[in-house]
């Protein structure tokens, strides 16, 4: 059989466990991203004068957590292993989701805000060495194909999260006439434990699946022996235009994600007059729209170039982005759901196109920066809240619009640098 026309295979039959382990933790940060993005409101409730641009530092809070970890993150990996970072960044994540209940107890937006901080920073060192760890796993030629493959497991996470944001969070909450969050003083403690609940519930879940993996046989993909020359290896890797972009794309597709999503919550009420825990299935539904288009983007992967598609996603969201601006009403609510759709493929495939053609070495580094692009969701999340305050959730998509066009411009300088 002649085998020089086979195409590379996505994952080879020995990875096959670690892949299943390591793609479960897309699934498991998926569920803490998407469970975070309605509470803007519930806090806002809870801490009373709060305004949404103070209510919305908990997702600067969050965010801010994966920029500044993400470096520690690489240091993990190259010093030991991805394994390793893996299973610190797990740990501090279930962490940060148990400091919840002593925050309930002190009752003190800021103590929500640094818990909220230390559970980013596990997700932000998990996520560091999971990426890059998911592209080493076989063969080059299907890096990208492989990563989009595992990060389709982000958005099951995703629907998860939200769920239980539903159905443990958000229909607890007390309303009033008008179907808009109520709470009164002496509702406030019972308020904060039905938020923390599902976060100590997961905290308990990844406990377990951190002592699988503690338990299970990976390769290391380590470098133990070779000196860390982070600050070198940075300085190079940012005079190499297409993963200096591909980390500026990614801090805008971080954060018109972040925006799109959190002020979702925001914009159906507003434009269709429902409540909150109705908002929140239509926001259910373009998560789950979102995880169904990645597997499809996937797929269309093994026909079309990934930049080619990204450029494609990316000018589909930019128009989509203008009907929830200018149309509004139901319109403007399904384009709004509709942009999850486009926005799916755009982290792995920015991932994935940034690392292309690094060496090893340069990846693990690379990979840091890929992640601490994630600050635009600390950034441009409140920005977004200062226009929402300032001209209208309408007005405030104008700020996603900008960067779904960053994105589609780096798709397409990405694009002509492969030719």
């Amino acid at each position: 059989m002649d085998t020089s026309t086979q195409k590379p295979a996505l994952l080879e039959k020995k990875y096959l466990l670690a892949f299943i382990l390591l793609s479960s933790c897309f699934m498991w940060w998926g569920i803490a991203n998407n469970m975070t993005d309605p509470l803007v409101k519930v806090f806002k409730a809870i801490f009373g004068e709060l305004s949404t641009f103070q209510a919305s530092l908990i997702q600067f809070a969050f965010y801010f957590g994966y920029f500044c970890m993400a470096i520690p993150g690489a240091i993990i990996s190259r010093k030991y292993s991805y394994k390793t970072g893996v299973l610190v960044g797990l740990g501090l994540y279930a962490f940060g989701c148990f400091l919840l209940y002593p925050s309930t107890l002190l009752h003190e937006f800021i103590f929500f805000c640094i818990s909220y901080y230390i559970l980013a920073s596990g997700l932000s060192i998990l996520e560091t060495n999971a990426n890059p760890y998911i592209l080493v796993l076989g063969p080059k030629e299907t890096a990208t194909r492989r990563l989009n493959f595992a990060q389709s497991f982000n958005p099951i996470g995703s629907v998860a999260g939200i769920l239980l944001c539903q159905v443990l969070i958000m229909a607890q909450m007390p309303l009033d006439t008008a179907g808009n969050i109520s709470i009164a003083p002496d509702q406030v403690n019972e308020t904060l434990r039905i938020v923390i609940f599902p976060y100590l519930s997961v905290a308990v879940v990844l406990v377990v699946v951190w002592i699988l993996i503690a338990l299970t046989k990976m390769p290391s993909m380590s470098d133990n022996h070779a000196d860390l020359h982070l600050l070198h290896t940075f300085k190079d890797l940012f005079r190499k235009r297409n993963y200096a972009f591909a980390v500026v794309a990614q801090f805008f597709y971080v954060g018109a994600q972040i925006t799109v999503w959190t002020y979702t919550n925001f914009y159906i009420p507003e434009h269709i007059h429902v409540t909150p825990e109705v908002a929140l299935k239509y926001h259910t539904g373009a998560l789950i729209l979102f995880g169904a288009s990645r597997w499809v983007f996937t797929a269309l992967m093994e026909r079309f170039k990934a930049h080619s598609l990204m450029l494609f996603a990316a000018g589909m969201a930019a128009l989509l982005s203008l009907g929830v601006i200018f149309v509004g009403g139901v319109v403007g609510v399904y384009s709004l759901i509709g942009i999850s759709a486009f926005m799916s493929l755009m982290f792995p495939t920015i991932f994935g196109m940034g690392t292309e053609g690094l060496s090893d070495e340069e990846t693990k580094v690379g990979a840091s920066g890929l992640i601490m692009a994630i600050l635009g969701g600390a950034i441009i999340t409140p920005l977004q809240g200062v226009l929402v305050d300032a001209v209208g959730v309408s007005w405030s998509y104008v700020l996603p619009l900008i960067c779904f066009v960053v994105v589609g411009g780096y798709a397409w300088v990405g694009g002509r640098n492969q030719v």
